[in-house]
């Protein structure tokens, strides 16, 4: 296979010293994760013993540092970005070792948010790594690159899990957790690798920042986060406590979505070049109503396990999102902009699984997915009204002005 023709004639001059780096890091860090998120239900329902309406309100409240990371963004946003990278990193990693000392409901909502600060943390930062090592015209595919790096770490520890859960099956969930979180920390080192000067700007950031002009970012982002929980957690919720799966059986799953992501996110990091991030968003936020309805509908667990892949590889577009912030904001805006974004984002992301764990003795589980496609099929709208800026408005020249 020709590598140039599969991913772009200039796509192995993408790969610098720091791309490498970050790629590094990543891997390590997404390596952790694949190895907590195949576990991560059944320890929840198995393990803890929590039922579903404890789950949703467990990922609402686990949601509530991003709302304040504008602020604990502001403290840090005059270090490099590399080092917020590394310190974020280091609280996720020890944030989610200590899941292993989780005995109670109570316990476990403790060590969840203290993971939850890494996580938010860094959610921002990742874009903005990214398409710091990025040009103007392969931000998409350096991000799908990323994305596959990603996909690929979570391959083999999502394949860690399933081989030793299932050839060891009398092993504490527990163990996975210490393990992956010290996975996670390799990737501090990682961080600390890449240049002090990755994503500086000639002009200060500014340590707070909401712009009305920004507008439209910030409510596609209300709405990303208003869906999260429920086409992630959710989905696998649902196979786990009303269709019985196991651990065993959940992470083929898992392990099969990693493996398409690995593949189709470099693609689907460049139709967002090729055809913008207006079109791209629709696209995917129309396939992820659509499945939705299905599961809201169709009482097969197979067909739902399907449903689930494609819904994943549809939220790879949301990279988009990310692109046209790059559109439309100055170099020092960047980052601050995407860091409000997230706390933005999780104002929704807390109240909707909150919300839905109050509901779901009345609605059921369909409920909660039609009233999930009735919410994304408002975010097409709003991603059809997006207006990049053309080519000679272009971010360098922006004006700073709100």
């Amino acid at each position: 296979m020709n590598i140039k023709r599969l991913f772009g004639k200039d796509m192995l001059s993408l790969w610098t010293r720091d791309l490498m780096i970050t790629a590094a890091a990543v891997f390590f860090m997404r390596f952790g994760e694949g190895i907590l998120g195949s576990a991560r239900m059944n320890f929840f329902v198995d393990t803890i013993g929590i039922t579903g309406g404890q789950v949703l309100w467990l990922e609402g409240i686990r949601e509530i540092p991003g709302i304040v990371l504008i602020f604990i963004a502001a403290l840090t946003m005059h270090l490099p970005l590399s080092w917020r990278a590394a310190v974020w990193a280091a609280v996720l990693g020890l944030g989610y070792m200590s899941f292993a000392l989780a005995q109670s409901y109570t316990g476990l909502l403790a060590v969840a948010v203290a993971a939850s600060f890494g996580l938010h943390g860094y959610q921002p930062i990742h874009p903005a790594l990214g398409m710091a090592l990025a040009t103007e015209k392969t931000r998409g595919r350096v991000l799908g690159l990323l994305a596959s790096v990603g996909s690929l770490a979570g391959i083999v520890g999502m394949g860690v899990l399933a081989i030793t859960s299932n050839l060891m099956r009398s092993v504490s969930l527990r163990w996975f957790y210490i393990i992956g979180g010290a996975i996670i920390l390799i990737s501090v080192i990682f961080f600390l690798r890449l240049s002090k000067n990755l994503g500086a700007t000639d002009q200060k950031q500014p340590r707070l920042l909401l712009r009305r002009r920004y507008w439209l970012y910030y409510v596609l982002t209300f709405f990303e986060g208003s869906r999260k929980e429920i086409l992630g957690s959710f989905c696998t919720l649902v196979l786990v406590e009303q269709y019985g799966w196991k651990v065993w059986q959940l992470s083929p799953l898992l392990l099969l979505n990693a493996i398409l992501g690995l593949l189709l996110a470099p693609y689907l990091g460049m139709l967002v070049d090729r055809f913008g991030p207006r079109k791209a968003l629709a696209g995917s936020y129309t396939v992820l109503v659509l499945a939705c309805i299905g599961y809201a509908t169709i009482p097969n667990a197979g067909i739902l396990a399907g449903l689930y892949v494609i819904m994943r590889l549809a939220q790879i577009l949301n990279l988009g999102l990310s692109v046209y912030v790059h559109q439309i904001t100055p170099p020092q805006e960047l980052t601050p902009t995407l860091t409000a974004g997230v706390s933005v984002n999780h104002v929704s992301s807390v109240a909707m699984p909150l919300l839905f764990g109050v509901l779901i003795p009345i609605i059921g589980y369909s409920g909660v997915y039609l009233g999930s496609a009735a919410l994304i099929a408002l975010s097409v709208g709003f991603a059809l009204a997006m207006r990049p800026p053309k080519p000679e408005e272009a971010r360098p020249e922006m004006a700073l002005a709100s």
